[in-house]
């Protein structure tokens, strides 16, 4: 069924002139503590007030701790990280249920121990170093919004945001995500290396005794009120449509597939990926300070949505093919 295109409430457009304010707050303080990495920010934003999770990729030591414990102080959330090893054990993330007794009656009962996924911004960091049993126990509580220990079941708080980072040297001895986990994160984000100025002011700015100052700008119900603003915000059918042509297109099978697709995807975009294309080009409307959605929102959102979701085979490897580029030439194919 399509949505219907009806006018913006006055309390939507209200929520959406905020959400403008706060980007700028946001970004402004995140801007004082991490050098450069605009886009970075802009893709992890849209991932949250989509409701989504983000998986990020880059070398160490290029601030993704920070980014996650700063956002956390700027939108006042609860904030953890976890450090994937592969002796971690899915209790270690989830929580576990405990032997208790009671000193007075010297009854005993289980009691559960909340483990650290029991926050409002998670850091999962070298998610790829754990073996896929804890791998999948994150993965679903990311999907379900909940922990299941014996017999009850513990909700999650929210807002409830994963940003799971992956190192994309030092494969040795790493259990790299399947296909089916990775398209449960809303958006892959690359995390490159600062320009030479931008490294000269990190240099700068953390050789130095002063910290910057972060105030919080958002707190959690009002994060919460956004995301379930992102969901109201209408798309017009023909964007719907670009949306849903465009992620069919990376299915080499599909009659929609250009040349390119059909020659190097060995596996395509499945249906999560039009749903996320939709979410994350209406989050990224309303950062944008519209509410209205257009085609050019789905394009900017389409390579970190899409290029986690591409297998290919060997020929592209062999000749050097990326995601990114295969979806630069969907974008023109379809434009």
């Amino acid at each position: 069924m399509s949505e219907k295109t009806t006018a913006p409430q006055g309390r939507d457009v209200a929520m959406a002139e905020r959400l403008v304010r706060a980007r700028d707050k946001v970004r402004r303080q995140l801007s004082s503590v991490i050098v450069g990495q605009e886009a970075v920010v802009e893709e992890v934003l849209i991932a949250l007030f989509a409701r989504g999770h983000c998986l990020l990729q880059g070398v160490p030591g290029l601030a993704k701790t920070l980014l996650v414990t700063s956002l956390a102080r700027i939108l006042d959330l609860q904030s953890s990280r976890v450090q994937f090893t592969p002796d971690l054990m899915p209790s270690d993330v989830t929580g576990t249920e405990i032997l208790q007794e009671d000193p007075a009656t010297r009854r005993r009962s289980l009691s559960f121990v909340p483990g650290p996924i029991f926050a409002n911004l998670v850091l999962a960091d070298e998610i790829n170093r754990t073996p896929p049993k804890t791998q999948a126990a994150l993965l679903q509580a990311m999907q379900e919004g909940q922990v299941t220990a014996g017999a009850a079941t513990h909700e999650l708080p929210k807002p409830f945001f994963v940003m799971a980072t992956q190192n994309p040297i030092e494969q040795e001895g790493t259990y790299p995500l399947p296909e089916a986990q990775l398209d449960r994160f809303f958006l892959q984000a690359l995390m490159d290396y600062p320009s030479l100025e931008e490294e000269r002011r990190i240099v700068l700015e953390t050789t130095g005794d002063k910290a910057p100052a972060l105030e919080p700008v958002l707190g959690a119900k009002e994060v919460l009120e956004l995301q379930d603003l992102v969901r109201r915000v209408p798309v017009p059918d023909p964007v719907v449509d670009y949306a849903v042509r465009l992620a069919r297109a990376t299915r080499p099978k599909d009659p929609l597939s250009p040349e390119g697709v059909r020659e190097w995807v060995a596996w395509g975009a499945g249906p999560r990926a039009s749903q996320a294309l939709v979410v994350g080009a209406k989050a990224r409307a309303l950062l944008d300070g519209r509410l209205a959605v257009a085609r050019e929102d789905v394009a900017r959102v389409a390579a970190p949505i899409l290029r986690h979701r591409l297998v290919l085979n060997y020929q592209a490897e062999a000749e050097g093919v990326r995601a990114d580029g295969l979806v630069s030439r969907l974008l023109d194919a379809l434009a």
